[in-house]
Parts: structure tokens; C-alpha cells; sequence
């Protein structure tokens, strides 16, 4: 019989090289950045075959996401656990220095472009810092169809077709799967999506990876097979003020993948729920998670898995604090 109890785990972030990266994370994650190349993206919470997050507290340090979900599925995920055999959300941090290429990941009306044993892919992005040319892309302007989109991958003009944002600290932006988009011109996001690495690229601003001294390949026809050229509900969105005492809990986003709320305040408030896991991730300030008389430190740019057995917890801010709450539908 396994007596080892679950508690609240953080996670060691895992940095990925990008052409389009910069070094901002640094000022964000308490990790180092590695070497002094470009680093687009750190994942911190992963549980996928070829990328694993390691837990970096307590008595299951060392161990893996994935170990943890065959180890104690219930105690971690709760009522969902009959659901789930890997964790359904993949949750990163992006800087970029440049701008990404031009994308699209498949939903789940065209799983024949979905590859086995991935998922379709919806993600959504909250702003954590921007410039004043920084710029975000996501979704069609009207009237854009499947010729004048391609039209314009030959004359450099796909800007023209897309719905243009110039991004502010704290502004949330929702990528459905199907949504045309893009970021860069130094802009870091917090993203979180489904445990997918499925993307079709259909433009590329003429980048060259330093590494191959060749452009990236492009999948413009899978891109052009799974984009909603009706219209999707992504874009800016404007956040749903919840409830203001004794924090201000605003709802960015809620959807068949995931939802996510803003907790911004000073005062004790409440976090987690009864017989689900959530996840818990710290933007500004710094406080202390209190759990079956133990506190956890939780600062900037940190990754808190709490189990379900955890259930509600409280959280002492140490100051304001901007802290990100995230629950799996």
C-alpha cells in the first residue's frame, strides 16, 4: 500500500531554444537560462513523452508529472481521474524577441489532421510584459478567404489579413484551434493549452535557423485544411470581475479545455477545490500557500500542482500579488 500522501508540488521549468527567443525569462523564473542563445519558451508543466516536468519539492521531488498521474491518479486528479491518463494541459512561458511564424493548430472537427496520440489544440495567452511595437495576431479579418490568404503567402501581405493587437501587460488573448495567429516584437505571454504540440505553420517572416542556415519548413495545406475561415470567438477577450473581497478574482477564460481566473489583491483569499486538481501560478508579488499545517512559497514566475486531496487551501499574500488560478473542466 502506497502511505506516501500527495501535497502541493512545483515544478522545475524546462527551456527550449526558439530563433525567435530572447533572455527575458531570466527576469521572470528563478531558474537560470541555459548557455546564452535565444530561449523562446519554458515549459512548466508538461506531461508528454518527449518533454516531462520534474517535481522540484518535497518527499516526491525528482519524480515526474507523468510518474505522479499512474502513481496516484486519484489523489491527484480527483473527479477526473477516470478522464485522464496523461495531464490534459500544457502550461508555458514565452518570450518573443521576434515574431513567431504564422500558425494554426487543428480542433476537433478535423481530427484526421491531428496526429496519434496527440490532441487538438486550444490555447489562450496572458500578456506579462510588451514593448511598445510588440504585436499579437489572432484571427481573420472579414471577408479573408482560403485564395486571398494564399495570395498573400506569395506577396509577404499576410499581415493584411489578420486581426491585428498591440498588447498590454495583463491583457488575455483566446486561440481557439482553427485560429490563425501569430506574437513577437519582444512580447512575453503566459500560455496555457492542451497537452498538444501539434502546429501547422503557414508563414514564416523569412526566418532562417541559425542552426541549419535554412528557412523552417511550412505546412501550408494542413494550415489552409483546418483554419475557420467563418470566424472563431478568438481574439482579446475582457475579463468577468467575479468577486472583488477579500481578493478580486476575475474569470479570463472558460472553455471546453480550460479555465482560468485572476487573483489580484493583498487580504488572505481561498484557492483549489473540493475533489479536483488545480494549478496555481505565480505573475507578481509573492505569498505563502497554507496546507495541512505546512506553507509553501509561491513568487514570481512559479508552478503549483495541487492536488485534489488538497482540496480549498488559503493564500497569505506578502503585498499585492497577481497569482493565476487554473481548473480542467
Amino acid at each position: 500500500m502506497d502511505e506516501t500522501r500527495l501535497y502541493p508540488l512545483r515544478f522545475e521549468p524546462i527551456y527550449q531554444y526558439r530563433l525567435w527567443g530572447g533572455r527575458r525569462l531570466a527576469n521572470l523564473l528563478s531558474a537560470p537560462l541555459p548557455g546564452d542563445g535565444p530561449i523562446g519558451e519554458a515549459w512548466v508543466l508538461t506531461d508528454r513523452a518527449d518533454h516531462q516536468s520534474q517535481i522540484a519539492n518535497g518527499p516526491l521531488k525528482g519524480q515526474t508529472l507523468g510518474q505522479v498521474m499512474k502513481r496516484f491518479p486519484e489523489s491527484l486528479m480527483g473527479k477526473l481521474s477516470s478522464r485522464f491518463t496523461h495531464f490534459p494541459l500544457l502550461l508555458k512561458f514565452l518570450d518573443a524577441h521576434e515574431m513567431l511564424s504564422v500558425q494554426v493548430h487543428p480542433s476537433d472537427a478535423h481530427p484526421d489532421l491531428i496526429p496519434e496520440g496527440d490532441t487538438a489544440k486550444t490555447e489562450a495567452w496572458v500578456v506579462i510584459d510588451a514593448a511598445k511595437g510588440s504585436q499579437i495576431y489572432a484571427g481573420l479579418k472579414s471577408g479573408t478567404t482560403a485564395g486571398s490568404l494564399k495570395e498573400s503567402l506569395l506577396d509577404g501581405t499576410i499581415a493584411d489579413h489578420l486581426v491585428s493587437i498591440s498588447p498590454n501587460p495583463g491583457d488575455a488573448v483566446f486561440i481557439p484551434g482553427g485560429t490563425v495567429h501569430t506574437l513577437g516584437d519582444d512580447v512575453v505571454v503566459f500560455e496555457v493549452q492542451q497537452n498538444s504540440d501539434t502546429t501547422f505553420r503557414l508563414y514564416d517572416w523569412g526566418h532562417i535557423d541559425p542552426e541549419t542556415k535554412k528557412p523552417r519548413a511550412l505546412q501550408v495545406d494542413e494550415a489552409l485544411a483546418c483554419i475557420e475561415f467563418g470566424g472563431s470567438n478568438g481574439g482579446l477577450i475582457s475579463p468577468r470581475v467575479e468577486t472583488t473581497s477579500p481578493a478580486e478574482r476575475e474569470r479570463l477564460f472558460d472553455c471546453h479545455a480550460f479555465r482560468l481566473w485572476r487573483l489580484l489583491g493583498q487580504d488572505r483569499f481561498t484557492v483549489g477545490a473540493k475533489g479536483e486538481p488545480r494549478v496555481l501560478v505565480g505573475i507578481n508579488g509573492s505569498g505563502q500557500l497554507i496546507y495541512d499545517g505546512t506553507t509553501y512559497t509561491i513568487g514570481k514566475g512559479d508552478v503549483w500542482l495541487l492536488p485534489a486531496e488538497a482540496g480549498e487551501c488559503q493564500f497569505q499574500p506578502s503585498g499585492e500579488v497577481n497569482v493565476l488560478e487554473i481548473a480542467i473542466p
